[in-house]
């Protein structure tokens, strides 16, 4: 059983179908990539499973569990989103913003420990933890972003177009501390338009078209698939 499962999903918004009838599993321990030009339906996806938008059709489960129609509910069971935009609090100072992404978290001391995770994995935050957020560098509010949806111990971390509009440098160490995160016990979906990147790091794919599957299967197969250098790879091998 898939830690992470969705059956037959469609979103539509009134008359537009933006995903029509997806299925995609999330094994515990992965990191799951939706590719895919925009308007393919996989923002839709995340934010059905993150309970943001209500489902027209089908189930998603976490651990064979059904999810709650409520975002509240979703985060409480374990599911936390990094959205596009990374929509921090500008008003609040880089610690506040991820003590804010603690709010269901119980434990005190937990939420130290957690803080102090993130420090480590992005030590530029500890740097500026009294800032404002809204002084930070793109790279930083990106970073800032992350670790506010991981305060909350996640199951799965949702990340959509993480590396959007950023320099290279910094989309480097973004991806390398996606690989940490996964190595600390947190599954992964991801959302990126940057395919290469994104495949170099993940365990698993699959590819919208039209909010429909066109493809999926082992990230190390895909990055190698003619089709899909075509596509989105821009006839890169490499």
């Amino acid at each position: 059983m898939a830690l992470l499962e969705v059956n037959g999903l469609q979103v539509s918004y009134g008359p537009i179908r933006a995903v029509r009838g997806i299925d995609l599993r999330v094994e515990e321990g992965q990191i799951v990539a939706l590719l895919g030009a925009n308007g393919a339906g996989k923002t839709s996806t995340l934010r059905a499973v993150s309970g943001v938008v209500r489902p027209s059709g089908g189930s998603i489960t976490l651990g064979g569990e059904p999810l709650g129609k409520r975002a509240s509910r979703v985060a409480r069971q374990g599911i936390s989103m990094s959205p596009e935009g990374r929509l921090i609090f500008y008003g609040l100072t880089v610690e506040e913003n991820l003590r804010a992404g603690a709010y269901m978290q119980k434990s005190r001391s937990r939420t130290h420990e957690n803080l102090q995770r993130i420090y480590g994995m992005f030590p530029v935050l500890e740097e500026r933890r009294r800032q404002q957020a809204s002084t930070l560098s793109g790279g930083e509010q990106q970073m800032l972003a992350i670790g506010r949806a991981l305060m909350a111990d996640p199951k799965v971390l949702l990340l959509d177009e993480p590396s959007l509009g950023l320099a290279p440098l910094v989309i480097r160490d973004i991806f390398r501390v996606l690989q940490e995160i996964r190595a600390d016990g947190v599954t992964i979906l991801i959302v990126e338009q940057n395919a290469l990147q994104t495949l170099k790091i993940a365990d698993y794919a699959y590819v919208l078209e039209l909010g429909q599957i066109s493809m999926h299967g082992k990230a190390s197969e895909l990055i190698r698939d003619s089709r899909l250098i075509d596509a989105y790879l821009g006839g890169r091998k490499d």
